[in-house]
């Protein structure tokens, strides 16, 4: 059966996605660090400790072919994608074999600019409309799934 994980560490949709997973009646599982437990009402919170990528790893390790995995993190994504998951930002990007690879570079290249003493914008603040394009987005990812 399809679940829906989420990198919950600092993800602004767990709540939204919590909700949506429950109109597909999909379990939901949040993972984070302890600097972030989160407890939600219908979800399994994971607490992982604190340390870099061990959450995205501990994630990987719980990923099922067809699964959904609600993350911003590129390199997480692109594990999900080789274990055959449906990795999704939080702004409703669906990660693929298409745009991965460009993604990835793309971080590689704004830290070679940050190691170099370079400075890049942060994201852009966050909308009432990102959250619209993120729920349509899951809604028809966890469709197409549910329906296949």
């Amino acid at each position: 059966m399809t679940k829906v994980l989420i990198d919950a560490d600092g993800c602004p949709v767990v709540d939204l996605t919590i909700s949506i997973a429950k109109q597909f009646q999909l379990p939901v599982l949040l993972l984070c660090d302890t600097a972030h437990n989160m407890q939600r009402p219908g979800a399994e919170t994971i607490i992982v400790s604190k340390g870099a990528d061990a959450v995205d790893f501990v994630l990987v390790n719980r990923v099922d072919k067809g699964d959904v995995v609600v993350t911003q993190d590129y390199g997480l994504a692109a594990m999900v994608l080789a274990k055959r998951g449906y990795p999704i930002d939080q702004n409703g990007r669906v990660y693929s074999e298409q745009n991965i690879d460009q993604l990835l570079y793309s971080r590689h290249i704004a830290k070679k600019v940050r190691d170099g003493g370079g400075r890049m914008k942060g994201p852009k603040k966050r909308k009432p409309e990102d959250n619209e394009k993120f729920q349509e987005s899951l809604l028809g990812l966890l469709q197409d799934i549910t329906t296949a």
